[in-house]
């Protein structure tokens, strides 16, 4: 293959990150995965942090590695796409106070209640139109309020836009990232200082807004000769929040279509050019989140392979051992449809003994109560698929706009039961793949500003051209 350009994407999940190398050959992108390493919150003093001196540590070494073993000079960006809503704070001397807070920390219950005690639901949700969720970054910030992080701070830096500011000295609020916070205001899309102001949270702490395809420059020299990375390259503001590069890579994506972004959350929504904020929507809880290049992502968040992913960490130690394959291949073997619960429930979003509580769930439900792996499993990946056709059914009403596909990307479309399940239970074609949808779209938008790609429209048929895909008919499992 001839090689014109290489582009890096850092993608950075919940539970795993990975620096990954696009080869752009004129026609196609072809993903080789340089380096990946694990993610997870740590547990501290009570609290739940991240260590992102950690996985900075990885992130340098990724990029280290393809100094010495690639090409360098084909190098035309990096860009960095990670989890939303967490943040680190900066102080005047520019170091980071302390770990940031993970979402899932117990810190952040209640605090939307007292929210509402000074801004009204209503009004919250009618400035940013942002689903109300119990760790949005409003409510952490105001719970930051109870601590002595905050008058030490000059600059709120969201997780991506912290390693924008470790690579180039920049310190900058990319807008996907931004529209998740429950403080930029939807329509404008411009910072709701006002909000904060009530809130008593000081404002200066917002960095300017840039949007996705801004080139934000070259890294820090020291950086740079640190890595051994040549000077001319450029660091690139993707859409940093990791559902917006998934979304910017779907394939075909068109207004009969919906998206499932599936990972540790699956985020389940439709592609606009404008926000849809009215009562209906409001009720429905569903968010108006931030795309790529003008583009509105209307969806709702939905707990995903989270449940699993939990499950398998409390059965390891127990000293079950399952590998993810043997989890799925036992809950292929389960009863269908015994037990169903809801993804989105309380009890499942912290950290703990997922299996307990799904058996209680089930119990207190008056449901048959799922006691095997296979059981388990299968409860969770039915669960997932049920609640994905509530979601997917309640945007077409919203909308008037007929769904007639579901296109998932993701580490989950490679989940070939959760896949047919979810063609089953929603009564449409699922087309699954990309896997490595975050980090192609990650790409994508590199390869647009740095000019090698015109539009989103073309960089989603280059995207076709680069990946393959596989469709699931519904009714195969019913």
């Amino acid at each position: 293959m001839t090689e014109l350009a290489h582009f890096i994407a850092i993608d950075i999940g919940a539970s795993s990150g990975r620096v990954i190398l696009g080869r752009w050959d004129g026609t196609r992108f072809t993903l080789e995965e340089i380096h990946r390493f694990p993610n997870g919150m740590i547990e501290r003093d009570g609290h739940l942090f991240w260590d992102v001196n950690r996985l900075w540590h990885e992130v340098q070494h990724g990029l280290r590695t393809y100094a010495r073993h690639e090409q360098s000079s084909r190098l035309a960006s990096i860009g960095i796409d990670t989890w939303a809503v967490d943040y680190g704070l900066i102080d005047e001397a520019g170091n980071l106070i302390g770990d940031p807070f993970a979402y899932r920390d117990a810190r952040n219950e209640g605090m939307a209640e007292r929210v509402d005690a000074i801004i009204p639901p209503t009004e919250l949700y009618e400035r940013t139109g942002l689903q109300r969720l119990p760790f949005n970054t409003l409510y952490q910030l105001y719970a930051e309020r109870q601590g002595d992080r905050l008058p030490r701070a000059a600059t709120m830096l969201l997780i991506p836009d912290l390693f924008h500011y470790w690579l180039t000295g920049k310190r900058v609020a990319e807008y996907t990232n931004a529209s998740t916070t429950m403080f930029l205001d939807a329509r404008r899309r411009v910072w709701a200082t006002d909000l904060l102001e009530r809130l008593g949270i000081p404002t200066h702490l917002l960095p300017p807004l840039v949007m996705p395809g801004t080139p934000l420059g070259p890294l820090v020299p020291e950086l740079r000769e640190a890595l051994g990375l040549p000077g001319n390259v450029t660091v690139v503001a993707v859409g940093t929040h990791d559902t917006a590069s998934a979304v910017a890579a779907v394939p075909h994506l068109d207004a009969q279509s919906a998206y499932i972004s599936s990972g540790t959350w699956s985020l389940v929504g439709v592609e606009r050019s404008e926000p849809l904020i009215n009562e209906a929507a409001r009720r429905l809880n569903v968010t108006n989140e931030g795309g790529v290049y003008g583009t509105i992502r209307l969806l709702k968040n939905v707990s995903g392979l989270w449940l699993l992913q939990e499950c398998q960490r409390c059965w390891q130690a127990d000293g079950l051992n399952l590998s993810w394959d043997a989890i799925i291949a036992q809950a292929a073997a389960a009863p269908a449809g015994r037990s169903y619960i809801d993804p989105d429930a309380p009890e499942f979003l912290a950290v703990g003994d997922m299996p307990a509580r799904i058996r209680e769930y089930c119990r207190r439900n008056g449901q048959p109560v799922p006691e095997t792996v296979g059981e388990i499993a299968r409860c969770c990946l039915d669960s997932l698929a049920l609640r994905y056709r509530e979601v997917i059914d309640a945007l077409a009403d919203l909308t008037g706009q007929p769904i007639t596909t579901v296109r998932i990307v993701g580490g989950g479309s490679q989940n070939t039961l959760l896949c047919q399940l979810t063609a089953d239970l929603c009564r449409r074609p699922v087309v699954a793949g990309p896997t490595e949808g975050t980090a192609l779209g990650n790409i994508l938008v590199q390869a647009i500003a740095m000019g090698y790609l015109p539009d989103l429209a073309t960089a989603r048929q280059v995207a076709a051209a680069s990946v393959s895909q596989t469709t699931y008919r519904p009714g195969v499992l019913m």
